[in-house]
């Protein structure tokens, strides 16, 4: 009788045991997305951190999200209210299409509109002959913007990503820091976010009309803020998004994915839950500066904001890189304006940086000011400034 209750107890605490690993594990699970594409990236889209990656540094064949690089050349262009006559090459481009005829103006900017909602590979050959000049033209500056951002993996070959040059590829990460780059500026954010733009037909007694191709945007996901979709032959199905909730932004990328919408459902939610912005450096006077010179007179002008989990917050730590005083720096003038930087890690990583300033301040000045007031009083009360 005795042993029977012993091992009715043993069962039932070692069911509980095992609930509770169950949960655990559970839990942690869901920690890490599980996606479909061969290569993929979660990136916050203020930091610039990479909350999740699969292969994402690999270089690969990236279809029409090609397109993101041409529709930001062209906004930066400054021409996206003139007219743009459409070529017989760019009317004559293969794959998807605006159904552009040639001989037609159309403004750069519905071109951009067309790009972006319905990836018209001739809508991007018109926008990069208009642009560039010519397609080689627009491809140098494509290049070049890719350099500028610091796309190391990154080479175009062409404005719309069609499968005709073997030297036309990027990557997750890259494609990520593009976008992170795009969405900064308001033009970009405000099309790509677009579920329908119409544009005038001139040979028509209707006006365009067209729908994006994002589902996440348009019906999947009610914290998309817009993206880019590609398909083609050999890159198979290419998919950049960006998501927004409680003012944390996020970038997701995938390359050769059967299940995309749902990969980036899973990436968002695992990003939107796991991370929140934490401030871990405040703008203005540095307190607690254990430097006797510096202690109250150095300031940082921007907050420093990181995309942290709660077992993160511990591991972030600030080193302050200061220059050594100097003996003319008795006269706080002579101080220079930037005396060092502060350099931000999460564990032994470099975060960020940004320069610490000195605050000068003189008796001068303050009895400069008070002399004016009273000058200025003065005059106000012998009349000096009243007319005639």
């Amino acid at each position: 009788m005795y042993v029977g209750r012993n091992r009715k107890k043993i069962y039932i605490y070692y069911t509980l045991i095992f609930a509770i690993l169950f949960v655990l594990v559970s839990n942690e699970v869901q920690a890490a997305p599980s996606v479909s594409a061969q290569r993929a990236i979660l990136m916050d889209g203020e930091t610039g951190r990479v909350l999740y990656e699969k292969d994402a540094n690999t270089k690969s064949r990236i279809a029409s999200i090609t397109k993101i690089m041409t529709a930001i050349i062209a906004i930066e262009s400054g021409k996206m209210d003139e007219k743009v006559t459409v070529s017989s090459n760019a009317s004559g481009t293969e794959g998807s299409s605006l159904y552009l005829k040639a001989g037609e103006k159309i403004k750069l900017e519905d071109l951009v509109y067309g790009l972006m909602l319905r990836s018209g590979n001739d809508s991007a050959v018109a926008i990069a002959e208009s642009v560039g000049g010519s397609l080689e033209g627009f491809v140098y500056l494509m290049n070049k913007k890719a350099s500028e951002i610091g796309m190391v993996n990154t080479h175009f070959s062409n404005p719309h990503g069609l499968d005709d040059h073997e030297d036309h590829y990027s990557t997750a990460y890259d494609m990520a820091l593009l976008t992170k780059y795009a969405m900064e500026n308001d033009v970009y954010k405000e099309i790509s976010g677009t579920k329908v733009h119409k544009a005038p037909n001139p040979d028509e007694v209707w006006d365009r009309k067209w729908k994006n191709k994002n589902r996440l945007l348009t019906e999947l996901y009610k914290y998309s803020t817009g993206g880019k979709t590609g398909y083609t032959k050999r890159a198979k199905r290419t998919l950049v998004s960006t998501a927004s909730k409680d003012g944390e932004h996020l970038i997701a990328v995938t390359l050769n994915a059967s299940d995309d919408w749902n990969d980036h459902i899973g990436m968002f939610e695992y990003g939107f839950k796991q991370f929140d912005y934490k401030t871990v450096l405040e703008k203005g006077l540095i307190k607690d500066f254990d430097d006797e010179f510096y202690s109250g007179k150095v300031y940082v002008k921007r907050n420093v904001t990181m995309s942290l989990n709660d077992d993160e917050e511990e591991s972030v730590r600030i080193e302050y890189k200061m220059l050594k005083p100097d003996k003319e720096w008795s006269r706080a003038e002579k101080v220079p304006e930037v005396v060092g930087k502060a350099v931000i890690y999460l564990d032994d990583k470099e975060m960020d940086s940004l320069p610490v300033f000195y605050k000068v301040e003189t008796g001068k000045k303050e009895k400069k000011s008070w002399w004016k007031f009273w000058e200025s009083s003065m005059e106000t009360f012998l009349g000096v400034r009243q007319d005639g």
